[in-house]
Parts: C-alpha cells; sequence; structure tokens
C-alpha cells in the first residue's frame, strides 16, 4: 500500500520542492472529473493536471486547440470537488493568454477563483515567458511547459519529438532556464530526447516533470485515459498500459445490453415489490 493511500493535508508547492530536494520522484496524472479525480486522489498522486488534453480524450474534439475557457473551467472544478491532498493545476486553453499580460492575468485568476486551482499551466517559451511573469506577479503560481507543446503542434511539424539536434535542444533549454527566470513554480518538459533532460537538469533549480522526456526529470505525469487503456486508438512511445479499462468497460455494457435482450436483467433481486396485501389491494381495485 502507498504511504500516501490514507487522508492527510493538502500539499504544498514547499512539499513538492523539498521532494526534489530529497530525489523522491513527483507523481503527476491528469484528470478531468469528478470520479477520475477520487480515483487518483485514492492512489495518493502528488499533482493532478486537468490538461487541455481533455479536449481530445474527454469532449472529442480532433486537437487541443477548440477546447474553450468556459469548457475548462468546468472540468477543472469538478476534479477540485474530488481532491483533498494533490496539488492541482489548470491548463490554461489555446487562446486565453497569449495576446497580452492583462488577458493572461485575467484568465488565470478565473481559474483560480472559479475552479480553486492552485497553479495553472502555460505552454512554451518566447513571449509565453512575459505571460508567465506577469501572472506569478499577479500572485498565481505557474508552471511552465516546453519541448513538445501540443497546442501548437502544427507549427513544430506535429505531435512528434522535439529538440532532437543539438540546436533544438539548446532552445528547449533556454526556453526552460527563461521560463525559471520569469519567476514559474516548476517546468513539464514533454517529448524530447532524455538526452536533452539530462543536460537540462543540473542547471534548474525548479521540479522538473518529465512525460516522453527520460528518467532524468524529477518527476513524470501521463495522461489519466492513456495509463488506464480507456481512450482508443494509437498513444505515444512514451505512454505505458497499466490497466485495459476500456475492454472491460466494453464487456461489462456488452454483457449488460446481452442480459436485457435475453430479459435475464432485471432479476428479482433487482426489482422492488410491494407488501402482499398492498399488491392485493392493488389488483383488486380497492
Amino acid at each position: 500500500m502507498s504511504a500516501h493511500a490514507g487522508p492527510t493535508k493538502r500539499l504544498t508547492l514547499g512539499d513538492i520542492a523539498a521532494k526534489k530536494d530529497a530525489g523522491e520522484p513527483i507523481v503527476m496524472v491528469t484528470a478531468y472529473d469528478f470520479p477520475s479525480a477520487q480515483i487518483v486522489e485514492a492512489a495518493g498522486v502528488d499533482l493532478v493536471l486537468v490538461g487541455d488534453s481533455a479536449a481530445m480524450v474527454v469532449l472529442g474534439y480532433d486537437s487541443t486547440v477548440p477546447v474553450t475557457t468556459d469548457e475548462m473551467l468546468v472540468l477543472t472544478a469538478a476534479v477540485r470537488r474530488g481532491l483533498t491532498r494533490p496539488l492541482l493545476i489548470g491548463d490554461l486553453p489555446f487562446g486565453s493568454y497569449e495576446a497580452s499580460d492583462e488577458i493572461a492575468i485575467a484568465t488565470a485568476q478565473r481559474f483560480v477563483k472559479e475552479a480553486g486551482v492552485d497553479l495553472v499551466k502555460i505552454e512554451r517559451g518566447g513571449t509565453t515567458v512575459d505571460r508567465a511573469r506577469a501572472i506569478v506577479n499577479a500572485g498565481i503560481p505557474v508552471v511552465g511547459h516546453v519541448g513538445l507543446t501540443p497546442q501548437t503542434a502544427t507549427a513544430l511539424g506535429g505531435y512528434r519529438a522535439q529538440g532532437r539536434t543539438a540546436e533544438a535542444a539548446q532552445a528547449v533549454i533556454d526556453d526552460a532556464l527563461a521560463l525559471q527566470a520569469a519567476g514559474v513554480s516548476m517546468l513539464v518538459v514533454e517529448a524530447v530526447p532524455s538526452e536533452v533532460t539530462e543536460a537540462l537538469m543540473p542547471l534548474i533549480d525548479i521540479p522538473v516533470i518529465g512525460i516522453g522526456a527520460g528518467a532524468d526529470a524529477d518527476g513524470q505525469v501521463l495522461v489519466f485515459h492513456d495509463l488506464l487503456g480507456i481512450h482508443a486508438g494509437a498513444t505515444a512511445k512514451f505512454v505505458k498500459r497499466y490497466a485495459d479499462l476500456r475492454t472491460a468497460a466494453i464487456d461489462g455494457v456488452r454483457s449488460y445490453a446481452d442480459e436485457v435482450r435475453d430479459r435475464v436483467y432485471p432479476a428479482p433481486e433487482h426489482t422492488y415489490r410491494m407488501p402482499d396485501a398492498e399488491a392485493a389491494r392493488l389488483h383488486s381495485g380497492s
């Protein structure tokens, strides 16, 4: 049983920093609704990200780009109601923070006020560094995100690993260090060769959470639907499936459908009955 399986107080950013300092791996997972939040809470994870990956795995969009701030707020608030111990991170969706510092701050404030997040996450370096700094200066902790950034995957050549050349790797590292200098509290590094993470780690002081970035990061994150085998179709190279819930769910629904069609369900044990005297009165019309 996990040491974190029992109820305890909510973690703090100081607790996460202490894990990094102690070399204790940090566990992050995504969640998108109240039941999944309860599951990851019971499993004892440290960080929960309501990622804009919800656009694809929950809402059925073809990419993360179409999801709106209002949609993300509904999902994030539902997750908040299912969590006690882990820190909650809300992903600011595409188009909700890039245009100006003022817009970025206003969106981040909505996630804190309406969904109860502990931190917000934004993607990329470049001008995003300025947005990160503005949000931090407004008193809201920020998680940066470098490497493969799904909101701009088209510009990066699709959903593919980044930093494969020395120059591209250095650009990822530079973005990471610029975000740290802007005051972000932690960093997600996605889909880069392990050598990039190895080169980054001695240079950075904040916790680094990897996803397809090798084993040298301070922690790891996977999408709930990927690690549990809920999401249909191909997955990225870095995904490991720890269960096959989609098959189990299909089998369960198919068994239910078969029993309904065969008039096996509902059986007597699933049926409410009136007291015999009351049933007799009903049938007698009295």
